[in-house]
């Protein structure tokens, strides 16, 4: 198993600040307190207090499972804000950040690399992360394969196809796309064919079961998967590892009334974790508490990824 070497590490982390100062908002919201989130609106025409929540947590392969999940928390979070609570499963990154941006979301887990561009453009103000109880958090990147393929380290990639997620994904896209051109001098279309599965499930799956060669995947994924027995340990082979990333970030959209805002975040930070599904499901990594974040602290390592992959949030 190879590890991100120092040097790439140190390289990517330089550029955070360059990263914060070059990181701007779309042209409907404003940020005059510098935080690099959406202000909440002053203008009361502005806001909105709807009577019924909808909350969605990053796509899965399969959402019913989730909503199950998130059910229970769901609950508590109507029982401190006074609202109805419905999960919306969403089938991609870019209909989710749609779907906030539009109106139709209030409340969502947006995964590591989809942040930067659902704050960007969706007015999305992320403030919870779930985190072990000693408060650390965070997940790695992995390229994995299946015993057998010939892919027996990095360099083994080149001339065979990589599954990413999606092309917002940081574990499943942004990320390996940096670290492969950084460190091995590597990129997609000249050194080997890329093809995207939608979902980090859906990319394990396929390695499982050997429909893709090799694929870049977030662990904690992973991980949930062998505890639940959907995949094996004898059915995947990691062949390199990253720097531990931040994981879901979870808030709610700009303009919720700062009443509702407040509701929701102490939802958060007063859930009991102990014998819910939710600890259950993601105990799996570790996590078993909502702590704290800020987008501009916790996410500047994720936005200097997307510097390096030049990627500019366009928000139409």
């Amino acid at each position: 198993m190879k590890t991100l070497t120092t040097l790439t590490a140190v390289a990517i982390l330089a550029m955070a600040s360059q990263a914060s100062a070059e990181f701007q908002l779309g042209d409907r919201y404003v940020d005059n307190d510098g935080d690099l989130i959406a202000d909440i609106p002053t203008d009361e025409s502005e806001l909105i207090d709807p009577s019924t929540l909808i909350f969605a947590y990053t796509p899965v392969e399969d959402p019913a499972v989730y909503a199950e999940v998130w059910q229970g928390f769901l609950d508590h979070m109507s029982e401190v804000t006074g609202k109805n609570v419905q999960f919306f499963p969403v089938q991609s990154n870019a209909a989710q950040i749609e779907a906030m941006r539009a109106g139709r979301l209030h409340v969502a887990g947006f995964n590591t690399g989809s942040n930067p561009l659902a704050v960007a453009c969706a007015g999305f103000r992320p403030f919870a992360m779930m985190a072990a109880e000693d408060g650390s958090f965070g997940y790695e990147m992995e390229i994995i394969t299946y015993p057998g393929s010939g892919i027996e380290s990095v360099e083994d990639l080149k001339g065979e196809t990589l599954a990413f997620t999606s092309e917002t994904s940081n574990s499943g896209f942004k990320a390996p796309s940096a670290i492969l051109k950084a460190e091995f001098g590597m990129e997609a279309g000249s050194d080997f064919e890329a093809t995207f599965s939608g979902a980090h499930d859906s990319s394990i799956l396929g390695v499982a079961n050997k429909d893709y060669t090799a694929a870049s995947i977030a662990n904690s994924v992973k991980g949930r998967m062998l505890d639940r027995e959907v995949v094996t340990e004898d059915q995947l082979v990691t062949v390199y590892t990253s720097q531990t990333f931040p994981t879901t970030g979870y808030g709610t959209v700009y303009n919720l009334t700062p009443e509702l805002q407040d509701k929701i975040r102490e939802a958060f930070f007063s859930y009991e974790w102990e014998g819910t599904a939710l600890a259950e499901e993601f105990g799996r990594n570790g996590e078993d508490q909502f702590i704290e974040i800020t987008f501009q602290d916790d996410w500047s390592v994720i936005r200097t990824i997307d510097e390096a992959n030049g990627v500019v949030y366009e928000c139409n």
